[in-house]
């Protein structure tokens, strides 16, 4: 099922030259699709565009992306759910880090089957704390970008017996998960961690602060200790393929799930469907 377009036209392969494949020089977006339907393209091509503003590529017309989605979408082996990913790299340039500001940027497009095993964490994941920290770059934080290999060394500890893995900054402060963002109900607030010197800000995570303001819930964000996170009286993790999961048993603790994640998991699910309906 998986599917591949390099600036719109159907390939598997970009220059050895790519300063993506060099440098992890470029930003990325996840985009589930259910039913033919992309959720939250706006959202995830505005922060595209601004995290590609931030490392300075040139952002091409948004139209190119909705037009590769909907190549993506529309072709006849597209059965089912899927996701979507969309990357935008500097382009292929010279060896060396400095890079030539008139370089044309490779746009990228893949679909890919949705997880089967997202079904299994909807009904709670297992998660532990890594070792691997969390990198700490003011000028990336936020910023989706192609460098991951913080995640990647983080999820290579978590074996066959976790999910997911909560990972910290240096200062032992919860960032993050390694695919996904962290949110914990404690003493009836939801909190979940301040990105500004790191971490990704995630789609979900902003649409779940915004549905939990419009249930008149308090919530806080804010620096977040492993110690709150193990007592917290609900914690779940979200991203854009696997919405809100809860997690069920972390660190070996087990932990039930709770009506306020229940109640934002049906939160997200409306806020999808008027997206949806609002793209028709």
């Amino acid at each position: 099922m998986n599917r591949c377009l390099i600036n719109g036209i159907a390939a598997g392969h970009v220059s050895v030259s790519d300063r993506g494949l060099h440098y992890g020089d470029g930003v990325f977006e996840t985009i589930a699709c259910v039913a033919g339907s992309a959720e939250f393209v706006r959202e995830h091509l505005s922060r595209m565009r601004e995290g590609a503003g931030r490392l300075a590529i040139p952002f091409p017309d948004p139209a190119l992306f909705l037009q590769d989605i909907a190549a993506l979408l529309a072709s006849a082996d597209a059965a089912g759910d899927c996701v979507i990913k969309l990357m935008l790299t500097r382009g292929a340039g010279r060896r060396g880090y400095r890079y030539d500001p008139l370089l044309a940027p490779t746009r990228i497009a893949l679909r890919s089957e949705r997880p089967a095993r997202v079904n299994r964490w909807k009904q709670g994941m297992r998660a532990r704390f890594c070792e691997t920290p969390v990198s700490v770059n003011s000028r990336l934080a936020g910023v989706k970008h192609l460098n991951r290999l913080d995640s990647v060394l983080a999820s290579a500890e978590l074996g066959e017996s976790c999910d997911e893995g909560i990972m910290l900054d240096p200062q032992a402060h919860v960032i993050e998960g390694t695919m996904s963002n962290v949110f914990a109900v404690i003493d009836d607030v939801l909190v979940t961690p301040d990105l500004a010197h790191c971490g990704v800000q995630g789609i979900i995570r902003g649409k779940l602060l915004q549905g939990a303001a419009g249930l008149g819930l308090q919530t806080g964000v804010r620096e977040l200790q492993q110690h709150e996170l193990l007592a917290a009286a609900e914690v779940f993790v979200c991203n854009s393929v696997i919405g809100v999961c809860p997690v069920t048993q972390l660190a070996g603790r087990r932990k039930q799930p709770g009506p306020i994640t229940s109640m934002l998991e049906q939160v997200l699910q409306h806020l999808i469907e008027i997206d949806v309906q609002a793209a028709e």
